[in-house]
């Protein structure tokens, strides 16, 4: 299954970054991808943490979500719309979700990201709990490739990557973390992490990210990556928009398992 990671330098404008989604999108589907996923925050990366608020919409509808299904179904496509704020009985509070479309334009599963990142370096404050409302559900969903692999899908977001036991409760043939790592984060641990989640989980591994300057004075490490079961790397981009393509071989994730049955070793 050929897949595209898609990295971007999001703005304060949801509608300029839907155009560029949309843009890399279609790049994707021209090079053949059947998955494409967009990087945290993809919609908005606002001056203030309270823009978030501004753009919210409830699950179901939406100009964010209404866009990512069309294109779903116009390219008929797996999309990961990774993330965007949906709304929550709490006015103050929107929950950071991971939506994916099928090729026929329906919603097939959705994460509300369960870790909340906090960071405080004396220069650098960060703390997503003020305008966000963790998840409290682990999702997988199955995903059928057209080579006739049912691919098992496990859902992440960011700051999740330091949570091992997360990903392995969700027994994925393919991971998703959709990420916006601050650059000094990204340069000590980004690699360290995907590889790290890929190998002890025997698991591709897709990790599109934020990557570069952003209109708020933001930067973001980037590299968004594709690793593979074994932990190597099949394609990465430093920084700047554009795509990380990668195909994923069934029998390579079934060698790996066969060759060194870690999963089946399990005593806790």
């Amino acid at each position: 299954m050929k897949v595209a990671a898609i990295q971007m330098v999001s703005t304060t404008t949801v509608a300029t970054n839907l155009a560029t989604a949309t843009r890399l999108l279609r790049e994707a589907a021209a090079h053949g991808a059947e998955l494409a996923v967009l990087p945290e925050y993809f919609c908005l990366l606002g001056r203030k943490d309270t823009d978030k608020l501004e753009v919210r919409e409830p699950f179901g509808s939406g100009p964010i979500q209404d866009c990512m299904s069309a294109l779903a179904r116009e390219l008929g496509i797996w999309i990961g719309a990774g993330t965007l704020p949906l709304a929550t009985p709490d006015l103050g509070r929107v929950r950071n979700s991971l939506l994916v479309f099928a090729p026929d334009a329906s919603c097939v599963a959705r994460y509300d990201k369960i870790h909340l990142f906090r960071y405080d370096n004396g220069q650098e404050r960060y703390d997503e709990s003020r305008v966000l409302a963790p998840g409290d559900k682990l999702v997988a969903f199955d995903l059928p490739s057209r080579d006739g692999k049912v691919w098992r899908i496990g859902l992440s977001v960011c700051y999740d990557l330091r949570f091992p036991e997360l990903y392995r409760d969700l027994r994925a043939d393919l991971l998703l973390a959709p990420s916006a790592f601050t650059y000094g984060t990204g340069e000590a641990h980004w690699q360290l992490l995907v590889r790290t989640r890929a190998v002890e989980n025997q698991a591709f591994l897709m990790a599109p990210a934020q990557g570069g300057l952003h209109e708020n004075g933001r930067r973001t490490w980037g590299h968004s990556v594709v690793v593979d079961p074994w932990g190597e790397v099949l394609d990465q981009r430093a920084q700047g928009e554009g795509l990380v393509l990668a195909n994923l071989d069934p029998a390579r994730l079934a060698l790996v398992r066969r060759q060194l049955p870690a999963l089946e070793h399990r005593v806790l």
